[in-house]
């Protein structure tokens, strides 16, 4: 019986991460509810994720793995409103998500977000990213104590070899690559099945919330 079966809801999931993360969850046992940009959803559009979350009803799991394309560069150089419209997806989206999932996440279950390794780790011109990851970090916190018995905990994947450095052309996204690999203590770069581990951790692990999962090869440490 399709009640008896445990039931996800992954934003984000039909790229990078998120894809990974279903995979993991996707094993015919499971009712899997997929959502991002591309299946039509705004994760900052709050009404629409009222809506969403209404149409679905009661579930267990929650995972947020969308992301924002934060511009990059120097304080005196990015435009507030790309700064903000950036807060607006990522921020302000996974609060949207937690704010109204919470309404339909059945007792025991979770909230996981995903930040990023930018919030502790300095490195110049990426002060919107460091911002709205440092933000969900902090957040995460005061969520687990605020929506507990529902256990809410974050991921914060590093470099991984996702679709989100698409836009680089080839040679200059084998030479991150090469970088990472030259430089990290893993001595490796994160696949998003590497980075998928860590959300089934802080899913099945009953004694996690509040937590920030560093998944970043070494990154935080170098």
């Amino acid at each position: 019986m399709s009640q008896d079966k445990t039931s996800y809801v992954i934003l984000g999931g039909t790229s990078g991460i998120g894809v990974a993360v279903a995979t993991q969850f996707d094993n015919g046992e499971n009712i899997i509810h997929v959502a991002s940009r591309q299946t039509g959803l705004d994760i900052s559009d709050e009404k629409s994720v009222h809506a969403y979350f209404e149409s679905i009803g009661a579930f267990d799991h929650l995972i947020v793995t969308a992301g924002s394309a934060a511009p990059a560069g120097k304080v005196v150089d990015v435009k507030i409103p790309d700064a903000k419209a950036a807060f607006d997806i990522k921020f302000w989206g996974s609060i949207n998500a937690a704010k109204h999932a919470s309404r339909y996440i059945k007792p025991n279950g979770t909230i996981t977000l995903t930040t990023g390794m930018l919030s502790r780790k300095v490195v110049a011109n990426t002060y919107t990213k460091t911002a709205i990851n440092a933000a969900l970090e902090a957040v995460t916190k005061v969520l687990a104590k605020e929506l507990s018995p529902i256990r809410v905990n974050a991921v914060s994947p590093g470099l991984t070899m996702t679709t989100a450095y698409q836009g680089l052309d080839e040679q200059s996204r084998e030479s991150m690559y090469e970088n990472a690999r030259n430089n990290l203590p893993a001595g490796r770069v994160g696949t998003a099945e590497d980075v998928a581990h860590a959300y089934v951790m802080a899913i099945t692990n009953p004694y996690m919330t509040g937590s920030i999962i560093d998944v970043d090869g070494g990154a935080l440490i170098n």
